[in-house]
């Protein structure tokens, strides 16, 4: 798994700071054209449950700076929140879920390792699993999801 810092994207750096206004996080901020329209999904995280209203603050702040961004062009924007079981696209995600549950599947056992998320940084992780601490290096891991199951 690769740690890919997002703030190097001038796009997802604008779109951050919106969020952030909102007290939430931006995880991912994804661009794609189809059939003339240019179409931003949008990610946001923050502790505890995100609902409509949560996500339809976020798209009525973020649409403005994006039609800027994109200007005359047909725009589609989408905000939705994480969902229970995310698959992890990035190391960098790690950071949003601090106390939450993840799975990773190691590389090293072929096995999935799991438990609450309790550090992460450039170079890996820290899982609290019921044996312990499993510290993992992103070099091992060949995916990763939130997995609610693990929460104590």
């Amino acid at each position: 798994m690769r740690f890919t810092p997002r703030e190097t994207d001038p796009l997802f750096d604008s779109a951050r700071k919106v969020v952030q206004g909102l007290g939430m996080s931006l995880v991912d901020l994804m661009v794609s054209r189809h059939k003339g329209t240019v179409q931003v999904k949008a990610v946001v995280y923050k502790p505890g449950p995100i609902g409509v209203e949560d996500c339809s603050r976020v798209h009525h702040a973020l649409t403005p700076r994006l039609e800027l961004a994109f200007a005359g062009q047909d725009l589609y924007v989408e905000v939705s929140s994480p969902g229970i079981n995310r698959l992890i696209k990035d190391a960098a995600e790690f950071g949003h879920y601090l106390g939450r549950g993840i799975r990773c599947f190691r590389t090293d056992t072929f096995d999935w390792s799991g438990g609450v998320l309790e550090s992460a940084d450039e170079t890996g992780l820290v899982l609290k699993g019921k044996d312990g601490m499993i510290p993992l290096g992103y070099d091992i891991i060949a995916k990763a999801k939130l997995d609610y199951s693990q929460e104590v």
